[in-house]
């Protein structure tokens, strides 16, 4: 899995915002990896599944239907926000 370190694959970046139950703003930054694959039999550009955290740098799950969850430290379990944003709902 590439992730948002990972130098060597060209990425695209975006930010969207989920909300919790309390009405609390998370950003979350989604990087997604596309490698080109024009040796292949199926050439053109693929892509990993996108990683995700925070802006404040915590990990992120997607859980579907626009929901995710936060793990913060000294949380268990993490937090479940949820975002209306069309690529995630």
């Amino acid at each position: 899995m590439i992730t948002a370190e990972d130098d060597s694959v060209p990425r695209q970046e975006r930010t969207i915002m989920a909300f919790d139950d309390q009405g609390r703003e998370y950003m979350i930054d989604v990087f997604v990896s596309v490698k080109e694959l024009s040796e292949l039999q199926h050439a053109g550009a693929i892509h990993d599944p996108p990683a995700l955290r925070t802006r404040e740098g915590h990990p992120v799950t997607y859980l579907g239907g626009g929901e995710f969850s936060i793990t913060l430290p000294g949380e268990e379990g993490g937090i479940t926000v949820r975002t209306d944003d069309s690529e995630f709902v």
